[in-house]
Formats: C-alpha cells, sequence, structure tokens
C-alpha cells in the first residue's frame, strides 16, 4: 500500500507540489503572523523594561501601550516627583507613536534624568549637543545603507532634520530619541509629558511612594504603576484587533489549503477508478480505501509542513537582512500550533474524496472507461 501512495504521487508530480506548496503557503501565513505581532509585541516589552524604572506615572485615562496617549501630563510634575522620599529620579518622556518612514516610538527626552534611570552604553558619539540632535540605536543605525555619527537624518512624520549625535546599544526606550523640549515644540505640546519614570532608592518602597503619591492633593487622579505591572499588560488579548486579525488569517490560510487538497484527492479518486474497482475486488475494506487516500493526503501534508516551516525561517531571515530593526519571533508552541492546523485542514480536505472512493462500487468501478 505505501509503494502504492507513493506511485500515485509521483505519477502526477504537478499536482503534488501544488498540494504542497498550499500547505505551505498556509504554515506561512499563520506562523509569519504570529511572528510579526509577537515580535513587535516582545521587542517593545524589552526595550519598555530597560528604560530602568521602577514605577510609572501617568493620566488615568492614558493607554499602557506607549505613544498611544499624546502627551497629556506637565512635565513640571518631574521636579516635584523627584523631592518625594525614596525617589532617587523623575525622568519625565514624551511618546510618539510615528507611522513615517518606519513604524516607530519616538522618544523625547530629558538627557540628565533619562540616563539617570539607567546609563545609555555608547557605542560611537555622545549626548545632545544641540536641540536637533537625536540618538539613535545600533539596530536603528543598520537600517537602509547604514547611518553614522554626524548624518542629518529627516523624521518625516515630524517634517524636520536631525544630526545623529550618538549611537547607544538598544534595549532602552525608543530606536530614536530627541530631546523633550524639541518634540514637544514640533508636536505643539510645550512643557508636556506622556509619561513620567521613576527610579525609587530602594525597590522595596515603591509602595511607600505610590501611596505618597495618591494622598498628595492633585495627584490622586494619576495612574502609579510599577513597571512590572506594566510590563504584565503585554500581552495578545490587550491589543485591539491581535486575535481577530490572527482568527482571520488562520481561517483563509485553512480554507485555502482545504480548497487545494480536497480538489487534488477530488480528482485522483475520479481518476483511479479502475484502481479502487481492482482494490475493492481484491478485498480491501471501506476502512482500507478511505486509509488510502487519506495517508497519501497524510503525505502531502507532512510535506507541506516541513516546506512551511523552512519557508518561514527564510522569510525572517530575508527580513532580518532588509528590516535590521524588524522584529520577527518564531516560537516552539506556534511552529506546533501551525503545523496542527494546516495538518488537520489538510486531513478534511480529503475526508469527501476518501468517503466516496469507499463508496464506490467494484463491479461499477471495473467497467469503468
Amino acid at each position: 500500500m505505501n509503494k502504492l501512495i507513493f506511485a500515485n504521487l509521483i505519477h502526477r508530480p504537478l499536482r503534488s507540489i501544488i498540494s504542497v506548496l498550499a500547505v505551505a503557503i498556509e504554515v506561512v501565513m499563520i506562523l509569519s503572523i504570529v511572528a510579526i505581532f509577537m515580535g513587535m509585541l516582545n521587542d517593545q516589552k524589552q526595550r519598555t523594561n530597560g528604560i530602568g524604572a521602577e514605577l510609572v506615572v501617568s493620566p488615568s485615562n492614558a493607554s499602557f501601550m506607549n505613544g498611544m496617549s499624546g502627551a497629556a501630563m506637565s512635565a513640571k510634575l518631574a521636579p516635584f516627583l523627584a523631592t518625594l522620599p525614596h525617589v532617587a529620579v523623575a525622568a519625565p518622556v514624551i511618546q510618539n507613536f510615528s507611522m513615517g518612514d518606519s513604524l516607530e516610538i519616538l522618544y523625547g527626552i530629558d538627557y540628565k534624568t533619562f540616563n539617570a534611570l539607567k546609563p545609555f552604553k555608547w557605542i560611537a558619539g555622545g549626548p545632545f549637543q544641540g536641540p536637533d540632535d537625536v540618538i539613535v540605536d545600533n539596530i536603528w543605525a543598520k537600517t537602509g545603507n547604514g547611518h553614522h555619527v554626524g548624518e542629518t537624518v529627516t523624521i518625516q512624520t515630524l517634517h524636520h532634520d536631525f544630526k545623529i549625535c550618538g549611537i547607544v546599544e538598544s534595549g532602552k526606550g525608543g530606536r530614536r530619541i530627541v530631546p523633550i523640549e524639541t518634540l514637544g515644540a514640533l508636536l505643539g505640546t510645550d512643557g508636556k509629558a506622556s509619561v513620567i519614570y521613576l527610579k525609587i532608592d530602594d525597590p522595596a518602597n515603591e509602595d511607600v511612594v505610590r501611596q505618597k503619591i495618591k494622598s498628595t492633593p492633585g495627584l490622586d487622579g494619576y495612574r502609579v504603576q510599577s513597571m512590572e505591572d506594566l510590563i504584565s499588560m503585554y500581552t495578545p488579548a490587550r491589543f485591539p484587533g491581535f486575535e481577530t486579525a490572527l482568527k482571520v488569517v488562520i481561517t483563509l490560510a485553512v480554507v485555502v489549503g482545504f480548497l487545494v487538497i480536497f480538489q487534488t484527492m477530488y480528482t485522483a479518486v475520479l481518476e483511479r477508478t479502475r484502481e479502487i474497482g481492482i482494490l475493492k475486488s481484491m478485498g480491501a475494506s471501506k476502512m482500507t480505501v478511505v486509509g488510502v487516500v487519506l495517508r497519501e493526503c497524510a503525505v502531502l501534508a507532512v510535506v507541506g509542513v516541513m516546506v512551511g516551516v523552512v519557508a518561514t525561517y527564510a522569510v525572517r531571515l530575508l527580513l532580518g537582512v532588509r528590516f535590521p530593526g524588524f522584529a520577527f519571533e518564531l516560537t516552539g508552541a506556534w511552529i506546533v500550533n501551525g503545523a496542527l492546523i494546516a495538518f488537520a485542514g489538510a486531513l478534511c480536505g480529503a475526508l469527501y474524496p476518501a468517503w466516496m472512493a469507499a463508496r464506490k462500487d467494484p463491479i461499477e468501478a471495473l467497467a469503468y472507461e
């Protein structure tokens, strides 16, 4: 039977290749959309955690997603918060979600306080020397044809030119960081901040600082979160549309794989009517005939899954070369999930053709021309 199955697949190589590619495309679609979403999510989580703060102060109605709430609070709160007991550093930051030349969150910082949270690790250059300077991380510096200290770059959403004053190791906030005064002036939010990051003298005093802020007149309406609590909110369920988009892509991918496998196996059954008649006349049961069709489909599905997984890694490699800062995270759990979904969809596509083959009358099948 195994020889028969492989002979059937080899006898129609083009059809077999198309079926394998259909399953492979299904796997690539599923894994790629998950890898892109999870990569962006985890990359943002790691860079937010790398800022070096213990507490984050923000307006009560602010979104937990960086850069989505504008700059709604006064930056003058930072010097006041710095005077509270156990607060070592208070750093005001403007976060602006940008969809210009790239998808990113621009950071506007007060260099002295932001660096005090956790010092930058310099690769080249140094701090701001003027209002139109920009600090970039080493990943962004590799984009395009590469960037270097002293180069002038344009931030499209701001319609403003900046000179790269320094390149730092990635992992601390945004990939491009400008002075808070400059970003505030360009956005029309002078003297404002999106959040204020607090560094505590001892993490054990976080609750004491939080209670002090809440009990201060005028500050009771502000949200005070630990960095740990903020990071824990970076889950797919908290991002609007993530799960919906994932379900839509998976559904479309499964439909594509199902239809191609269905067409392949249905046509194969029609072409092998006499062969099925011979098998049944030799005593093959209905389940044996069903097993032949499903095993043939399983071979196509397994090969398609393997090709799809390899192709997804190739996509990640190509994106990494073309877009160095692009986060594309493949996990073992989702590779298994994607493979199982594609495999199950393929088998479902073969069920009706298998049932149709099992129902064929051996006498009619042998007389078929």
